[in-house]
């Protein structure tokens, strides 16, 4: 098995999103905090990523090319830390140490500023207060002609499905309900159209390729 390739328009860099959802549509459980930052039982969706009983090969081989191609990534605020309303210090410097797994710029939207952050291994996060639209014009300059990747939460996916800005979501569905927590497709006036594109099953999870379809 190969990663599907990525779709092209024109001479722009595809926004991609790679993400784990219940089968309820939870990217996150309730109460998320330092001790639960997926949220309470969510990390059970990951269990294809992290391994352990009903891993395949299939998933090994996804889990490795997670990053592919990838030349600047877009999160929430609530992805980068915990921590809400202004930042009380400089100390939090993300869930992921000193090398986060990234390797490119990562643009953090908040309301409230902070200077760039520099990490091990080529990562910077950079926090935009501009919105959503800001993030992605940033991203596409720093990204070239490799892809934009959603890194999540929900919500920041959910603003770029209602901006129109994304080209493929691939959704890893693990096999659990959460019944409450941070909710993909939420909040949106106009559904995306989506067109499968592969579909990939083992015990751990169904990971299903989607291509948004342009009206």
């Amino acid at each position: 098995m190969s990663p599907a390739p990525a779709y092209r328009l024109g001479d722009m860099s595809n926004v991609t999103c790679q993400i784990s959802v219940s089968l309820d549509g939870y990217m996150a459980g309730p109460d998320q905090s330092v001790e639960n930052p997926l949220g309470v039982g969510a990390e059970r969706l990951h269990t294809w990523y992290f391994g352990g009983e009903g891993t395949v090969a299939a998933d090994a081989e996804l889990k490795a090319h997670l990053l592919d191609g990838n030349g600047a990534y877009i999160m929430g605020r609530n992805m980068f830390g915990p921590i809400r309303g202004e930042w009380p210090d400089l100390s939090w410097r993300g869930w992921w140490g000193e090398d986060p797994p990234y390797h490119t710029p990562v643009f953090v939207l908040t309301h409230y500023a902070r200077e760039p952050l520099e990490m091990e291994g080529g990562t910077t996060f950079h926090f935009v207060t501009g919105g959503f639209d800001e993030a992605l014009t940033r991203a596409r300059e720093a990204a070239g002609d490799r892809n934009i990747a959603m890194a999540g939460g929900a919500s920041t996916l959910n603003q770029a499905l209602a901006a129109g800005a994304l080209d493929e979501l691939f959704l890893h569905y693990s096999p659990i309900l959460l019944g409450a927590g941070e909710r993909l497709f939420e909040g949106l006036d106009t559904p995306p159209e989506l067109e499968i594109v592969e579909t990939i099953a083992s015990p751990a999870a169904t990971h299903v390729r989607y291509r948004v379809v342009r009206s």
